[in-house]
């Protein structure tokens, strides 16, 4: 990639990821109220996301081979331990990432 070209991506980069910013912003003024459709996404979208990440992560999971999961359900339960308890997302994926390596790594 040339000097140019590589500028010229940068560039793109940048007004691509500002665009996305501050575009929101642009067109729901905080004088009019935001659609209501909006809104439901706002409320939706969050775990509808977190649930297809969870299918992503665990779609190769071996179930009839090897371990049977053990380790991705381990981690799950961590997961779903730490989250009740701390009610910190940031909480429980770390510690359930860490749970899944230190099962993988170690015990399985």
């Amino acid at each position: 990639m040339t000097l140019t070209q590589q500028i010229l991506t940068i560039a793109v980069v940048v007004i691509g990821t500002m665009l996305t910013r501050f575009l929101p912003f642009l067109i729901f003024s905080k004088d009019k109220e935001t659609p209501k459709f909006v809104q439901y996404l706002g409320a939706v979208l969050p775990a509808a996301v977190f649930g297809f990440l969870v299918v992503y992560a665990l779609r190769k999971t071996p179930i009839l081979t090897g371990n049977h999961g053990l380790p991705e359900l381990m981690a799950i339960l961590v997961i779903i331990i730490l989250h009740v308890i701390k009610r910190n997302m940031l909480i429980s994926i770390a510690g359930g990432t860490i749970a899944y390596m230190i099962l993988v790594q170690f015990v399985f």
